[in-house]
Protein backbone atom coordinates (compact mmCIF):
# COMPACT_ATOMS: atom_id res chain seq x y z
CA UNK A 1 0.00 0.00 0.00
CA UNK A 2 1.71 3.48 -0.84
CA UNK A 3 2.51 5.87 1.66
CA UNK A 4 -0.48 8.65 2.06
CA UNK A 5 2.66 11.44 0.76
CA UNK A 6 3.19 9.47 -2.46
CA UNK A 7 -0.43 8.60 -3.14
CA UNK A 8 -1.06 11.60 -5.46
CA UNK A 9 0.52 14.18 -7.07
CA UNK A 10 -0.81 17.33 -8.32
CA UNK A 11 -1.54 18.29 -11.63
CA UNK A 12 -2.76 21.21 -12.36
CA UNK A 13 -3.09 21.04 -15.90
CA UNK A 14 -5.48 18.15 -16.23
CA UNK A 15 -8.02 17.45 -13.29
CA UNK A 16 -8.33 13.70 -12.40
CA UNK A 17 -11.46 11.76 -12.52
CA UNK A 18 -12.91 9.62 -10.12
CA UNK A 19 -15.92 6.65 -10.29
CA UNK A 20 -17.49 5.04 -6.72
CA UNK A 21 -18.81 1.80 -7.17
CA UNK A 22 -20.98 1.33 -4.27
CA UNK A 23 -22.03 -1.86 -2.45
CA UNK A 24 -24.60 -2.58 -0.19
CA UNK A 25 -27.39 -1.07 2.07
CA UNK A 26 -28.91 3.05 1.66
CA UNK A 27 -26.55 3.92 4.11
CA UNK A 28 -23.46 3.07 2.14
CA UNK A 29 -24.93 5.06 -0.98
CA UNK A 30 -25.13 7.79 1.30
CA UNK A 31 -21.84 7.71 2.69
CA UNK A 32 -20.65 7.59 -1.06
CA UNK A 33 -22.11 10.87 -1.62
CA UNK A 34 -20.52 12.39 0.89
CA UNK A 35 -17.25 10.97 -0.35
CA UNK A 36 -18.67 12.51 -3.64
CA UNK A 37 -18.63 16.02 -2.26
CA UNK A 38 -15.29 15.53 -0.77
CA UNK A 39 -13.35 14.53 -4.07
CA UNK A 40 -15.36 17.60 -5.92
CA UNK A 41 -14.47 20.06 -3.70
CA UNK A 42 -10.56 19.12 -4.35
CA UNK A 43 -10.61 19.35 -7.43
CA UNK A 44 -11.48 16.05 -9.06
CA UNK A 45 -14.49 15.67 -11.76
CA UNK A 46 -16.43 12.45 -12.06
CA UNK A 47 -15.97 9.72 -14.88
CA UNK A 48 -18.84 8.81 -16.91
CA UNK A 49 -17.34 5.44 -16.74
CA UNK A 50 -14.85 2.93 -14.98
CA UNK A 51 -11.74 2.82 -17.76
CA UNK A 52 -11.80 6.84 -17.72
CA UNK A 53 -11.86 7.35 -13.96
CA UNK A 54 -8.08 7.78 -12.84
CA UNK A 55 -9.24 7.08 -8.88
CA UNK A 56 -11.65 4.43 -8.46
CA UNK A 57 -13.08 4.05 -4.72
CA UNK A 58 -14.88 1.32 -3.56
CA UNK A 59 -17.42 1.42 -1.07
CA UNK A 60 -17.75 -1.77 0.44
CA UNK A 61 -20.39 -4.17 2.13
CA UNK A 62 -19.19 -6.55 4.61
CA UNK A 63 -22.74 -8.08 5.63
CA UNK A 64 -22.69 -11.25 3.52
CA UNK A 65 -18.87 -13.36 2.72
CA UNK A 66 -20.14 -13.35 -0.81
CA UNK A 67 -20.31 -9.28 -0.88
CA UNK A 68 -16.12 -9.29 0.39
CA UNK A 69 -15.85 -12.01 -2.54
CA UNK A 70 -17.58 -9.69 -4.77
CA UNK A 71 -14.68 -7.06 -4.01
CA UNK A 72 -11.76 -9.42 -4.27
CA UNK A 73 -13.08 -10.05 -7.25
CA UNK A 74 -12.35 -6.14 -8.62
CA UNK A 75 -8.63 -7.30 -8.65
CA UNK A 76 -8.13 -8.34 -12.02
CA UNK A 77 -10.31 -5.40 -13.40
CA UNK A 78 -8.29 -2.94 -12.08
CA UNK A 79 -4.63 -4.39 -12.59
CA UNK A 80 -6.10 -3.94 -16.32
CA UNK A 81 -6.92 -0.26 -15.95
CA UNK A 82 -3.10 0.34 -14.07
CA UNK A 83 -1.59 -0.83 -17.25
CA UNK A 84 -3.73 1.52 -19.08
CA UNK A 85 -3.26 4.19 -16.83
CA UNK A 86 -0.45 5.20 -15.59
CA UNK A 87 -2.20 7.72 -12.44
CA UNK A 88 -5.04 4.78 -11.68
CA UNK A 89 -5.71 4.22 -7.96
CA UNK A 90 -7.90 2.82 -6.18
CA UNK A 91 -9.64 3.24 -2.44
CA UNK A 92 -11.00 1.10 -0.17
CA UNK A 93 -13.53 2.22 2.37
CA UNK A 94 -17.02 1.19 3.76
CA UNK A 95 -17.77 -1.44 5.99
CA UNK A 96 -14.33 -3.35 6.30
CA UNK A 97 -13.44 -6.00 9.66
CA UNK A 98 -9.81 -5.71 10.77
CA UNK A 99 -9.03 -9.46 9.52
CA UNK A 100 -9.91 -8.44 6.14
CA UNK A 101 -7.79 -4.90 6.14
CA UNK A 102 -4.35 -6.77 6.02
CA UNK A 103 -5.96 -8.75 2.51
CA UNK A 104 -7.41 -5.78 0.96
CA UNK A 105 -4.14 -3.94 1.50
CA UNK A 106 -2.77 -6.20 -1.34
CA UNK A 107 -5.44 -5.08 -3.37
CA UNK A 108 -5.84 -1.53 -2.78
CA UNK A 109 -3.39 1.42 -3.04
CA UNK A 110 -5.29 2.63 0.04
CA UNK A 111 -8.20 2.10 2.84
CA UNK A 112 -9.21 5.04 4.57
CA UNK A 113 -11.82 5.02 6.86
CA UNK A 114 -15.21 6.43 6.17
CA UNK A 115 -15.79 8.07 10.09
CA UNK A 116 -12.22 9.59 9.07
CA UNK A 117 -13.40 11.43 5.51
CA UNK A 118 -13.17 15.19 6.52
CA UNK A 119 -9.61 14.52 6.98
CA UNK A 120 -9.21 12.59 3.03
CA UNK A 121 -8.00 15.90 1.55
CA UNK A 122 -5.11 15.95 3.67
CA UNK A 123 -4.00 12.31 2.30
CA UNK A 124 -5.06 12.70 -1.12
CA UNK A 125 -4.37 16.66 -1.78
CA UNK A 126 -1.60 17.76 0.45
CA UNK A 127 -1.87 21.12 -1.48
CA UNK A 128 -5.09 22.02 -0.46
CA UNK A 129 -4.97 24.85 2.32
CA UNK A 130 -9.03 24.69 2.54
CA UNK A 131 -9.96 24.57 6.24
CA UNK A 132 -13.61 23.74 5.81
CA UNK A 133 -13.01 20.31 5.17
CA UNK A 134 -10.95 19.83 8.56
CA UNK A 135 -13.92 21.61 10.51
CA UNK A 136 -16.49 18.99 10.64
CA UNK A 137 -16.09 16.54 14.09
CA UNK A 138 -18.35 14.20 12.12
CA UNK A 139 -18.38 13.26 8.70
CA UNK A 140 -22.35 12.94 8.30
CA UNK A 141 -21.60 16.48 9.11
CA UNK A 142 -20.48 17.29 5.34
CA UNK A 143 -22.96 18.08 3.09
CA UNK A 144 -23.42 15.61 0.20
CA UNK A 145 -23.44 15.28 -3.55
CA UNK A 146 -27.32 13.72 -3.99
CA UNK A 147 -27.19 11.37 -6.90
CA UNK A 148 -30.36 13.15 -8.16
CA UNK A 149 -32.31 16.15 -7.01
CA UNK A 150 -35.79 14.54 -5.73
CA UNK A 151 -34.96 11.95 -3.23
CA UNK A 152 -32.59 11.95 -0.21
CA UNK A 153 -30.72 9.85 1.95
CA UNK A 154 -30.39 11.68 5.54
CA UNK A 155 -27.97 9.26 7.97
CA UNK A 156 -29.63 10.05 11.47
CA UNK A 157 -27.74 7.57 13.58
CA UNK A 158 -25.11 4.95 12.73
CA UNK A 159 -23.64 1.68 14.36
CA UNK A 160 -25.18 -0.73 16.16
CA UNK A 161 -25.58 -2.41 19.93
CA UNK A 162 -27.58 -5.36 18.52
CA UNK A 163 -24.44 -7.82 17.81
CA UNK A 164 -26.86 -10.07 16.23
CA UNK A 165 -25.14 -13.75 15.80
CA UNK A 166 -24.61 -13.62 11.57
CA UNK A 167 -23.87 -9.30 11.45
CA UNK A 168 -20.95 -7.63 11.50
CA UNK A 169 -21.91 -3.91 11.57
CA UNK A 170 -21.54 -3.75 15.60
CA UNK A 171 -17.64 -4.47 14.25
CA UNK A 172 -17.82 -2.69 11.36
CA UNK A 173 -19.82 0.95 12.46
CA UNK A 174 -19.45 0.36 15.66
CA UNK A 175 -21.94 1.34 18.82
CA UNK A 176 -24.86 3.48 18.24
CA UNK A 177 -24.35 7.16 17.66
CA UNK A 178 -27.04 9.82 16.70
CA UNK A 179 -26.95 12.91 15.18
CA UNK A 180 -28.18 16.05 16.41
CA UNK A 181 -32.03 16.53 16.35
CA UNK A 182 -31.44 20.23 15.03
CA UNK A 183 -28.76 19.11 12.28
CA UNK A 184 -31.29 16.50 10.86
CA UNK A 185 -34.09 18.70 10.47
CA UNK A 186 -31.60 21.30 9.41
CA UNK A 187 -30.61 19.39 6.58
CA UNK A 188 -34.27 17.93 5.71
CA UNK A 189 -35.37 22.21 5.78
CA UNK A 190 -32.55 22.74 3.35
CA UNK A 191 -33.84 19.51 0.92
CA UNK A 192 -37.11 20.13 1.01
CA UNK A 193 -36.48 24.08 -0.25
CA UNK A 194 -34.71 23.03 -2.47
CA UNK A 195 -37.53 21.04 -4.05
CA UNK A 196 -36.73 17.47 -2.83
CA UNK A 197 -39.85 15.51 -2.92
CA UNK A 198 -38.59 12.19 -0.79
CA UNK A 199 -36.89 12.29 2.47
CA UNK A 200 -35.32 8.76 3.50
CA UNK A 201 -34.13 9.12 7.46
CA UNK A 202 -31.42 6.06 8.05
CA UNK A 203 -29.55 4.19 10.79
CA UNK A 204 -28.51 0.62 11.21
CA UNK A 205 -31.26 0.11 14.04
CA UNK A 206 -32.82 3.44 13.25
CA UNK A 207 -35.66 3.23 15.99
CA UNK A 208 -33.27 3.81 18.77
CA UNK A 209 -32.01 7.08 17.85
CA UNK A 210 -31.73 9.40 20.69
CA UNK A 211 -30.99 13.04 20.61
CA UNK A 212 -31.01 16.05 23.27
CA UNK A 213 -32.64 19.50 22.01
CA UNK A 214 -32.88 23.00 23.68
CA UNK A 215 -33.51 22.51 27.27
CA UNK A 216 -31.99 19.17 27.32
CA UNK A 217 -35.42 18.03 26.19
CA UNK A 218 -35.25 14.27 24.66
CA UNK A 219 -35.84 13.36 21.58
CA UNK A 220 -36.66 10.12 20.52
CA UNK A 221 -37.47 8.74 17.16
CA UNK A 222 -41.03 9.02 17.22
CA UNK A 223 -40.80 13.02 17.75
CA UNK A 224 -37.94 13.43 15.65
CA UNK A 225 -40.38 12.23 13.08
CA UNK A 226 -43.32 14.22 14.28
CA UNK A 227 -40.60 17.00 13.53
CA UNK A 228 -39.68 16.23 10.31
CA UNK A 229 -43.46 15.59 9.16
CA UNK A 230 -44.48 19.06 10.65
CA UNK A 231 -41.86 20.77 8.19
CA UNK A 232 -44.21 22.46 5.64
CA UNK A 233 -43.98 21.33 1.71
CA UNK A 234 -44.95 18.26 -0.07
CA UNK A 235 -42.53 15.39 0.19
CA UNK A 236 -42.59 11.76 1.42
CA UNK A 237 -40.96 10.59 4.56
CA UNK A 238 -39.57 7.20 4.94
CA UNK A 239 -36.98 5.22 6.83
CA UNK A 240 -35.12 2.36 7.32
CA UNK A 241 -33.88 -0.14 8.97
CA UNK A 242 -36.04 -0.68 12.44
CA UNK A 243 -35.54 -3.38 14.86
CA UNK A 244 -38.91 -5.20 16.09
CA UNK A 245 -37.51 -5.14 19.84
CA UNK A 246 -37.74 -2.03 20.41
CA UNK A 247 -40.72 -0.45 17.80
CA UNK A 248 -42.85 1.14 20.52
CA UNK A 249 -46.66 1.74 20.86
CA UNK A 250 -45.69 5.64 20.64
CA UNK A 251 -43.73 5.27 17.24
CA UNK A 252 -46.82 2.95 15.95
CA UNK A 253 -49.12 5.35 16.62
CA UNK A 254 -46.55 8.30 15.06
CA UNK A 255 -46.19 6.29 11.50
CA UNK A 256 -50.16 6.06 11.54
CA UNK A 257 -51.16 9.64 12.02
CA UNK A 258 -47.71 11.58 10.55
CA UNK A 259 -49.77 12.22 6.75
CA UNK A 260 -46.14 12.64 4.99
CA UNK A 261 -45.23 9.16 6.15
CA UNK A 262 -45.12 6.57 2.88
CA UNK A 263 -47.14 3.87 4.16
CA UNK A 264 -44.64 1.47 3.46
CA UNK A 265 -42.16 -0.57 6.13
CA UNK A 266 -39.21 -3.17 6.28
CA UNK A 267 -39.46 -4.59 9.12
CA UNK A 268 -36.86 -7.67 9.52
CA UNK A 269 -37.72 -11.08 11.09
CA UNK A 270 -34.78 -12.89 9.86
CA UNK A 271 -36.61 -16.46 10.27
CA UNK A 272 -40.41 -17.56 12.06
CA UNK A 273 -38.78 -20.30 14.68
CA UNK A 274 -38.24 -19.36 17.94
CA UNK A 275 -35.31 -21.31 18.34
CA UNK A 276 -33.18 -19.86 15.48
CA UNK A 277 -34.64 -16.41 16.17
CA UNK A 278 -32.67 -17.24 19.70
CA UNK A 279 -29.42 -18.33 17.88
CA UNK A 280 -29.36 -15.23 16.02
CA UNK A 281 -29.66 -13.06 19.17
CA UNK A 282 -33.18 -11.50 17.81
CA UNK A 283 -34.70 -10.86 21.21
CA UNK A 284 -38.22 -11.17 20.35
CA UNK A 285 -40.53 -14.51 19.65
CA UNK A 286 -42.97 -15.30 16.28
CA UNK A 287 -45.75 -14.17 18.40
CA UNK A 288 -43.98 -10.99 19.40
CA UNK A 289 -43.97 -10.17 16.05
CA UNK A 290 -46.56 -11.25 14.92
CA UNK A 291 -48.61 -9.55 17.32
CA UNK A 292 -46.43 -6.50 16.41
CA UNK A 293 -47.55 -6.29 12.49
CA UNK A 294 -50.84 -6.74 13.63
CA UNK A 295 -50.83 -3.65 15.96
CA UNK A 296 -49.21 -1.85 12.75
CA UNK A 297 -51.19 -2.34 10.36
CA UNK A 298 -54.30 -1.39 12.64
CA UNK A 299 -53.07 1.67 13.52
CA UNK A 300 -52.77 2.50 9.40
CA UNK A 301 -56.77 1.63 9.14
CA UNK A 302 -57.58 3.82 11.95
CA UNK A 303 -55.64 7.28 11.17
CA UNK A 304 -55.86 6.51 7.31
CA UNK A 305 -57.93 6.86 4.62
CA UNK A 306 -58.52 5.09 1.15
CA UNK A 307 -54.91 3.34 0.22
CA UNK A 308 -53.39 4.31 2.92
CA UNK A 309 -55.64 2.24 5.44
CA UNK A 310 -53.19 -0.90 3.96
CA UNK A 311 -49.55 -0.15 5.07
CA UNK A 312 -47.44 -2.44 3.06
CA UNK A 313 -44.93 -4.41 4.87
CA UNK A 314 -41.63 -5.92 3.62
CA UNK A 315 -39.42 -7.80 5.12
CA UNK A 316 -35.85 -9.72 5.50
CA UNK A 317 -35.09 -13.46 5.83
CA UNK A 318 -32.32 -16.24 6.30
CA UNK A 319 -32.71 -19.17 5.13
CA UNK A 320 -30.52 -22.46 6.30
CA UNK A 321 -29.28 -20.86 9.34
CA UNK A 322 -26.74 -23.21 11.44
CA UNK A 323 -28.67 -26.19 12.47
CA UNK A 324 -32.04 -25.15 10.79
CA UNK A 325 -33.99 -27.97 10.73
CA UNK A 326 -36.72 -28.86 7.83
CA UNK A 327 -39.96 -28.17 10.90
CA UNK A 328 -37.78 -24.97 11.66
CA UNK A 329 -37.84 -23.84 7.83
CA UNK A 330 -41.48 -24.86 7.99
CA UNK A 331 -42.12 -22.76 10.82
CA UNK A 332 -40.72 -19.85 8.22
CA UNK A 333 -43.14 -21.17 5.57
CA UNK A 334 -46.00 -20.73 7.91
CA UNK A 335 -44.96 -17.32 8.95
CA UNK A 336 -44.75 -15.93 5.19
CA UNK A 337 -48.48 -17.37 4.46
CA UNK A 338 -49.80 -16.17 7.22
CA UNK A 339 -47.99 -12.41 6.98
CA UNK A 340 -48.80 -11.62 3.59
CA UNK A 341 -45.94 -9.99 2.92
CA UNK A 342 -45.57 -7.18 0.26
CA UNK A 343 -41.74 -8.04 -0.33
CA UNK A 344 -39.11 -9.73 0.99
CA UNK A 345 -35.46 -10.12 0.66
CA UNK A 346 -34.66 -13.68 0.91
CA UNK A 347 -30.99 -14.51 1.80
CA UNK A 348 -29.42 -18.29 1.85
CA UNK A 349 -27.05 -18.07 4.92
CA UNK A 350 -22.90 -18.17 4.07
CA UNK A 351 -20.74 -17.88 7.31
CA UNK A 352 -18.97 -14.76 8.07
CA UNK A 353 -15.96 -14.51 9.73
CA UNK A 354 -15.55 -12.45 12.80
CA UNK A 355 -19.34 -12.96 13.60
CA UNK A 356 -20.77 -15.32 16.48
CA UNK A 357 -22.51 -17.45 13.92
CA UNK A 358 -19.19 -18.30 12.41
CA UNK A 359 -18.51 -20.50 14.99
CA UNK A 360 -21.59 -22.80 14.27
CA UNK A 361 -21.52 -25.61 11.44
CA UNK A 362 -22.47 -24.53 8.65
CA UNK A 363 -24.54 -27.74 8.21
CA UNK A 364 -27.67 -26.91 5.50
CA UNK A 365 -26.45 -28.15 2.34
CA UNK A 366 -26.70 -25.24 -0.42
CA UNK A 367 -28.75 -27.17 -2.67
CA UNK A 368 -31.22 -27.54 0.31
CA UNK A 369 -30.52 -23.75 1.11
CA UNK A 370 -31.54 -23.28 -2.52
CA UNK A 371 -34.58 -25.20 -2.41
CA UNK A 372 -35.72 -23.21 0.80
CA UNK A 373 -35.38 -20.00 -0.96
CA UNK A 374 -37.42 -21.37 -3.74
CA UNK A 375 -40.31 -22.29 -1.36
CA UNK A 376 -40.53 -19.09 0.16
CA UNK A 377 -39.98 -16.93 -2.98
CA UNK A 378 -43.16 -18.82 -4.51
CA UNK A 379 -45.26 -18.15 -1.64
CA UNK A 380 -44.17 -14.44 -1.52
CA UNK A 381 -44.57 -13.60 -5.57
CA UNK A 382 -47.97 -15.42 -5.50
CA UNK A 383 -48.95 -13.02 -1.53
CA UNK A 384 -47.36 -9.88 -3.80
CA UNK A 385 -49.57 -10.23 -6.69
CA UNK A 386 -52.73 -10.44 -4.50
CA UNK A 387 -51.33 -7.61 -2.80
CA UNK A 388 -50.92 -5.58 -5.92
CA UNK A 389 -54.07 -6.53 -7.54
CA UNK A 390 -56.41 -4.37 -5.05
CA UNK A 391 -54.94 -1.69 -7.01
CA UNK A 392 -55.93 -2.18 -10.50
CA UNK A 393 -58.60 0.34 -11.25
CA UNK A 394 -57.77 3.11 -8.81
CA UNK A 395 -55.66 6.18 -9.27
CA UNK A 396 -52.70 6.53 -7.36
CA UNK A 397 -49.90 9.07 -6.92
CA UNK A 398 -46.47 8.22 -8.05
CA UNK A 399 -42.63 9.59 -7.77
CA UNK A 400 -41.22 9.25 -11.00
CA UNK A 401 -37.68 8.32 -10.98
CA UNK A 402 -36.51 7.67 -14.25
CA UNK A 403 -37.42 7.32 -18.17
CA UNK A 404 -36.89 4.89 -21.11
CA UNK A 405 -37.42 4.67 -24.61
CA UNK A 406 -39.27 1.92 -25.71
CA UNK A 407 -40.45 1.52 -29.21
CA UNK A 408 -40.07 5.26 -30.21
CA UNK A 409 -42.11 6.10 -26.68
CA UNK A 410 -41.73 7.45 -23.57
CA UNK A 411 -42.13 5.20 -20.62
CA UNK A 412 -41.47 5.85 -17.02
CA UNK A 413 -41.15 4.69 -13.98
CA UNK A 414 -41.58 5.35 -10.44
CA UNK A 415 -42.74 4.44 -6.85
CA UNK A 416 -46.04 4.82 -5.33
CA UNK A 417 -46.17 5.51 -1.38
CA UNK A 418 -46.73 1.91 -0.92
CA UNK A 419 -42.83 1.41 -2.59
CA UNK A 420 -44.56 -0.52 -5.32
CA UNK A 421 -42.87 -0.16 -8.38
CA UNK A 422 -44.65 1.63 -11.03
CA UNK A 423 -44.60 1.24 -15.13
CA UNK A 424 -46.26 4.50 -16.31
CA UNK A 425 -47.15 4.75 -20.30
CA UNK A 426 -48.81 7.66 -22.00
CA UNK A 427 -52.37 6.86 -22.68
CA UNK A 428 -52.10 8.34 -26.62
CA UNK A 429 -50.12 10.55 -28.50
CA UNK A 430 -51.82 14.12 -27.97
CA UNK A 431 -51.73 13.74 -24.12
CA UNK A 432 -49.74 17.14 -23.39
CA UNK A 433 -46.61 16.71 -21.02
CA UNK A 434 -46.45 19.10 -18.32
CA UNK A 435 -42.89 19.36 -18.30
CA UNK A 436 -40.55 17.83 -21.16
CA UNK A 437 -39.61 15.12 -18.24
CA UNK A 438 -41.44 13.82 -15.65
CA UNK A 439 -38.57 12.21 -13.32
CA UNK A 440 -38.80 13.78 -9.73
CA UNK A 441 -42.52 14.78 -9.96
CA UNK A 442 -45.81 13.49 -8.32
CA UNK A 443 -47.89 11.87 -10.93
CA UNK A 444 -51.74 10.65 -10.78
CA UNK A 445 -51.57 6.97 -12.09
CA UNK A 446 -54.66 4.63 -13.21
CA UNK A 447 -53.62 1.36 -12.67
CA UNK A 448 -54.31 -1.29 -15.52
CA UNK A 449 -52.30 -4.08 -14.37
CA UNK A 450 -51.25 -5.84 -11.20
CA UNK A 451 -48.11 -8.35 -11.28
CA UNK A 452 -45.88 -9.89 -8.52
CA UNK A 453 -43.02 -7.37 -8.63
CA UNK A 454 -44.83 -4.12 -9.64
CA UNK A 455 -47.58 -2.60 -11.15
CA UNK A 456 -48.32 -1.21 -14.53
CA UNK A 457 -50.42 2.01 -15.30
CA UNK A 458 -51.61 5.14 -17.43
CA UNK A 459 -50.24 9.07 -17.01
CA UNK A 460 -53.86 10.86 -16.05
Amino acid sequence: MLEYQTFFKSDKTNRMQYYIITYGCQMNKSDSERIASILEKIGYRKASKENEADLILVNMCSVRQSAVDRVYGLAKKFAKLKSQNLNFKTILTGCILKSDRKKFSRKFDLILDIKDLPNWPKVLMLNSHDRTFYEHRDYLDIKPKHLNNFSAFVPIMTGCNNFCSYCVVPYTRGREISRSAEEILSEVKDLIKRGFKEIWLLGQNINSYYSLIRANKKINFAKLLKMVNDIPGNFWIRFTSPHPKNFSEELIETIAKCQKFAPYLNLPVQSGDDEILKKMNRPYTVKQYKNLVKKIRNAFKKYRNDLEKEIAISTDVIVGFPGETEKQFENTVKLFRKMKFDMAYIAKYSPRPGTAASKLKDDVFPEEKERRWKILTEILKKNALEKNKKFVGKEVEVLVEKQEKKNKKQVYFGKTKTYKTVKIQIQNTNYKLPTTNLVGQFVKVKIIEALPWGLRGILK
